[in-house]
């Protein structure tokens, strides 16, 4: 079934699986978005905060999230996959400069990893506040956070299982709720006109700053379109509707809530989420709470290893180990970034302590990474021959949004916010170095025409004289047309030490912007001497290249194209099999080098991350026993000229 068909098929299971995997960050926003908006607007509980507020983030979640993402981003799909890489693929061959909102957006997303956790867990666990006032909910935090991190090696495999009915839960709790909370004052539905969202952010005194908490209720859209390919669209779509229902019944619920308590000054530990339970339901509720909060975490931990993934297939991430836990579509580990997250969140919760004070750093780069997908998707939609009146609608619509919230979100820079833009603004860092350096060595590297040598590589493989290296030697090939090679590698068969084999293989993997595609092409440069094979992978098919080139050569003996068997006379009777051994070129920087400040610095930066980061062979998936790594100079630009003067 093709991607397309998948994206469009729904069935109960899928709506289930929805409900666990993908809205865990914007189902547990009801949480403190309502405490947010309240405590920016002065403390004081008033009718305008209360009805401006939650007109807010009604139409927030009816332009933002089901609009711009449910009806129009999720169209965008990918071969059935979504999120803002998978979106960039689609349109980087039309604009190369869609690369600068596709890193930036890509690294806020990544920066919003390490801030959600804490925010979600602290604002559960606060709960516990109201049954034990001098609980220390710090150690609690970290050590759920800790459990949950070392939890991500063993795969989600299991676990998953269990956060669609545990989230089905949360949602019918969330709309039970306020339902219950409704009924004591249903004058606050008359928040849906947008009137009163008018009013708040225009005549309320500093009304207008308070969309930075009102933002909080849609920080989870971009995760809808991010595991569009885990869900697909109609499970997306159909689910959503139950999804809004229940968290709007919410914000609904505690808006009654609140009218009932008018001219009262809102408590930092008086959560309007919990003051609408019952209070012989709050220990159940805070941990209903708690298990929501981590399901929400365990989302944003995966979405951050996919998109890493698929940074690393396009080059804009070292290549650091990925770890495929199950044999489920999807379930990936990375433990470089495990680390990376479990670490930024222990540090945000020591730094910030408290769920009101993370607030200041939670929304403003998730803001950063929504204006970068409404510019991606209207180029997409561009190109899909929309209307240019509609494209150009559409991004002055949303620009104008975004660029409000990001506004808004900027007045708490000083207060917490400079903590998702430093993270943020690392992370940028590191994916420019890492794609200036890969295009830099692309563009210098020297490549050689590969049919001037094959008839030395056939002499080479029949001269005695010269002990036998390998009977298969393979070496990995960075040069995409079949008819050239690095000159490295030439230099390395013929001079570093000459490596006489009975075939020379050269394997050249392309990644391509289809996610799953899986497909090899066999150019015989000469008859069972010189052999290339050029993989053509997804960008979120794991580079397994000994796996994938053993089954190559299996087809190729299936079809007699190739004999593999040793042609040592005594083996060769015998029927054994020649040895394989890859070799894989290392670059190192040269000091003979004369390179611009710019790249100088790029370059030296790209090594010296490129020391913490696994070896090429590693990420390619070689038999480490039958590998050979080449330390060999990178030289760029070497000095032209040398003022040296011989004397007598």
């Amino acid at each position: 079934m093709s991607g397309n068909q998948t994206a469009h098929r729904v069935s109960t299971a899928g709506l289930l699986i929805s409900l666990g995997i993908i809205y865990g960050d914007i189902g547990t926003s009801p949480l403190y978005v309502m405490k947010a908006i309240i405590l920016g607007g002065g403390k004081i509980i008033n009718l305008d905060l209360i009805y401006g507020g939650i007109s807010c983030i009604f139409w927030t979640l009816t332009l933002q999230t089901t609009f711009k993402y449910v009806i129009l981003t999720l169209r965008a799909d990918n071969k059935g996959e979504g999120g803002i890489f998978s979106l960039y693929t689609l349109v980087r061959r039309k604009a190369k400069w869609l690369t600068i909102p596709a890193i930036i957006g890509g690294s806020a997303l990544l920066a919003d990893g390490i801030i959600t956790p804490p925010i979600s867990v602290s604002s559960a666990v606060e709960g516990l506040r109201l049954l034990y006032p001098d609980i220390p909910t710090v150690p609690i935090v970290i050590g759920i956070l800790t459990v949950l991190f070392l939890l991500q090696s063993f795969g989600t495999q299991i676990v998953g299982k269990t956060f669609g009915p545990i989230m089905l839960v949360w949602f019918l709790m969330l709309g039970t709720l306020g339902f219950i909370n409704i009924l004591h004052h249903p004058e606050v539905l008359k928040a849906i006109n947008p009137y009163y969202a008018y009013q708040l952010l225009y005549n309320f005194p500093g009304g207008f700053w308070l969309l930075g908490a009102v933002f909080l209720c849609t920080t989870g859209a971009e995760a809808l379109y991010s595991d569009l390919g885990h869900c697909g669209r109609g499970n997306i779509r159909i689910s959503w509707i139950f999804v809004k229902t229940c968290l709007l019944l919410n914000y609904f619920g505690q808006g009654a809530w609140l009218t009932l308590h008018v001219g009262d000054t809102l408590a930092e530990n008086n959560n309007p989420f919990y003051a609408i339970m019952p209070e012989w339901f709050l220990f159940i509720g805070i941990t209903i709470a708690t298990i929501a909060a981590i399901i929400a975490s365990q989302a944003l931990i995966t979405g951050s290893f996919t998109l890493i993934s698929e940074a690393i297939r396009l080059n804009m991430w070292p290549k650091v180990r990925l770890i495929y836990p199950t044999n489920v579509k999807g379930q990936l580990y990375v433990p470089s970034i495990n680390r990376l997250l479990w670490l930024g969140c222990v540090v945000v919760v020591l730094y910030f302590r408290e769920s009101a004070n993370m607030e200041a750093a939670y929304g403003l780069s998730i803001t950063i990474t929504m204006l970068a997908t409404t510019i991606l998707l209207s180029y997409y939609l561009y190109l899909k021959k929309f209307s240019k009146l509609a494209v150009f609608s559409f991004l002055a619509v949303y620009l104008s949004i975004e660029i409000s919230f990001l506004v808004a979100n900027l007045i708490k820079f000083p207060h917490g916010g400079w903590v998702s833009v430093a993270l943020g603004l690392a992370l940028i860092s590191v994916m420019y170095i890492w794609l200036r350096a890969f295009f830099i060595k692309r563009r210098l590297t020297e490549y050689v025409k590969l049919k001037d040598y094959v008839e030395f590589l056939k002499e080479l493989s029949e001269d005695n004289s010269i002990p036998k290296y390998s009977t298969h030697l393979i070496f990995m090939t960075s040069a995409e047309r079949k008819s050239e090679i690095e000159s490295k590698i030439i230099y390395s068969i013929f001079q570093k030490r000459p490596k006489r084999a009975d075939i020379y293989w050269f394997v050249h993997v392309d990644t391509v912007d289809e996610p799953h595609t899986m497909e090899y092409k066999v150019h015989h440069l000469a008859q069972n001497d010189v052999i290339r094979i050029d993989f053509r992978l997804g960008f979120r098919v794991e580079q397994r290249i000994n796996l994938f080139f053993r089954k190559v050569i299996e087809n190729l003996v299936k079809n007699k194209e190739v004999d593999i068997t040793s042609r040592y006379d005594s083996l060769n009777k015998a029927n054994v099999i020649g040895d394989f051994r890859f070799v894989v070129l290392e670059k190192f920087l040269s000091l003979e080098n004369d390179l611009p400040f710019l790249e100088k610095l790029i370059m030296e930066a790209y090594f010296y991350i490129k020391e913490y980061t696994p070896s090429e062979d590693k990420w390619f998936g070689l038999d480490t026993s039958s590998v050979k790594v080449e330390k060999v100079p990178l030289i760029i630009r070497p000095v032209r000229e040398v003022d040296l003067q011989r004397i007598e």
